[in-house]
């Protein structure tokens, strides 16, 4: 198959969060199954930085705007794991410090920035000749790519066969614009309707993609359950129930290439399930370069997240006097809102023995954290499959998770099969059922043979990409098939 990614951020190029490690593996894992790859991502400045040989090319593209202005990009290419990266250069667009905004709040010209990326990637895909037979298209700001062949490019011969697949990493990001911007995304005001992208006096993106799309997926089974429901729809629960037919929840892999404990050089020791002594090297370690009391008794709690309200921050405020207090130590890395580093830094500056917060996003140390920590804490209010535990639970780190999402997917909880069990959980949505699974965690911690056993399930499950991937690959297949037969091929 000829399989082209639209990503906002990929890895290694780019990142702030799941999308780009979805987006630069499960191509990688599709390409070694034998298919033809490409993907199409933003050229930020990151990706000059990033240590993969970019190579300039002479393909030039460009879009017109609403006022008529023309807008050029420059393309550059890379070749890594098998898949063929293009690029997409505008220094106006894409040559800032963040991808989306800066703390503050996002980019007020996040439609025509995301815009270019979708309008632009697909006349590059007809300038060099790539009719692919899907296009996999991820959040709201590449929503636009199967809106256009939808509706405006519906006659495109180049395109006639080409099925796309939309994923929703995370309903709650829309892509809300007003009305005004549809002339700068190459439409007009017939676009602006209840069955096209009209939600609520503004345009959705999202809804577009949903709507368009020949398949739309999430990234979790309990996740796709979910949004059809009023509490986890986000109002799009009515568009995504006309399209249940075509909706499917796949769970996210993980990139064992990157994230094993056993090949891991950012780590003090490696380790495995079958020979896990390096994981207590490895807890001395973090240790001592965070700071912290070097002891053995004390079980480091750990929270690499991003800082956000979907994440549990707010849980885990309420509970941080009660964990100063505790037997514990806890370690938390990530940057976000302003408001929660704010609140955080005015924690970390009290100097609490047992508490490191770094406010800040560090790759290697992440790594160290997961491996060096006993608990893992991801108390979010929703997840839609979640990073985060899986990497805790390939690094024996188990996970406290509120039984959402993805998470609900991977996390087995003692209570409902000891055999299975790899991390607890809890139902409500509460500081006192949060604090409840903690105290089980601990209470755990403290049975060695159970905590061995625990971690033991957790390292050995198989969360990788490969299963995933050939899911996906069997999903576009399906796909490609109908929209062949609907043209008669």
């Amino acid at each position: 198959m000829r399989i082209v990614f639209f990503s906002s951020e990929v890895t290694p190029f780019s990142k702030t969060g799941g999308l780009a490690d979805v987006a630069g593996s499960l191509p990688a894992a599709l390409a070694a199954l034998g298919h033809d790859v490409r993907v199409i991502t933003p050229c930020y400045p990151s990706a000059t930085r990033c240590g993969v040989p970019l190579r300039r090319t002479r393909h030039r593209f460009g879009i017109t705007l609403g006022n008529g202005e023309r807008v050029t990009g420059t393309v550059r290419t890379a070749e890594l794991n098998g898949v063929t990266h293009y690029l997409l250069g505008n220094r106006h667009y894409f040559g800032r410090s963040g991808l989306y905004g800066t703390p503050e709040g996002d980019y007020p010209d996040n439609a025509q920035r995301f815009g270019f990326l979708c309008r632009g990637g697909l006349e590059l895909l007809k300038t060099i000749g790539f009719a692919p037979d899907v296009i996999h298209c991820h959040d709201w700001q590449t929503a636009l790519v199967p809106y256009l062949l939808r509706h405006p490019l519906a006659g495109d011969p180049f395109f006639a066969r080409t099925a796309t697949l939309y994923t929703i990493h995370n309903l709650a990001y829309q892509g809300l614009f007003p009305p005004d911007v549809l002339p700068d995304l190459g439409l007009d005001t017939r676009h602006f309707a209840i069955d096209r992208l009209e939600f609520y006096g503004r345009i959705s993106l999202m809804k577009g993609g949903i709507g368009a799309a020949d398949a739309v997926t999430t990234v979790s089974p309990t996740y796709c359950r979910e949004i059809l429901s009023r509490d986890h729809g986000c109002g799009l629960e009515g568009v995504l129930a006309q399209r249940s037919g075509h909706l499917y929840g796949i769970l996210n892999g993980l990139d064992y290439g990157l994230w094993n404990p056993a090949t891991d050089r950012t780590i003090a020791a490696t380790y495995s399930a079958r020979a896990p002594a390096g994981k207590r090297r490895n807890k001395r370690a973090l240790q001592e370069r965070l700071g912290l009391p070097t002891v053995d008794d004390r079980p480091i709690l750990a929270m690499v997240t991003r800082m956000a309200s979907q994440k549990g921050l707010d849980l885990l405020e309420e509970l941080l006097p009660w964990l100063a207090e505790a037997p514990v130590q806890l370690v938390l890395l990530g940057t976000g809102e302003a408001r929660y580093l704010k609140r955080l830094g005015a924690w970390e500056r009290r100097q609490i023995p047992g508490f490191s917060f770094i406010l800040r996003f560090d790759n290697d140390l992440a790594a160290q954290i997961y491996a060096g920590s006993d608990i893992f804490l991801m108390p979010s209010q929703y997840e839609p499959c979640g990073l985060g535990q899986l990497i805790a639970l390939r690094y024996g780190s188990l996970p406290v998770v509120h039984r959402t999402g993805g998470l609900a997917d991977t996390v087995v909880d003692p209570g409902s099969d000891q055999t299975a069990a790899n991390g607890f959980s809890f139902d409500d949505y509460t500081p006192a059922s949060f604090r409840d699974a903690i105290e089980r965690a601990l209470e755990a911690y403290r049975t060695p043979a159970a905590w061995k056993r625990f971690m033991r399930c957790a390292m050995s499950a198989d969360h990788s990409w490969d299963s995933s991937a050939r899911r996906y690959a069997e999903l576009y297949q399906q796909y490609i098939d109908a929209q062949r037969s609907s043209h008669g091929t």
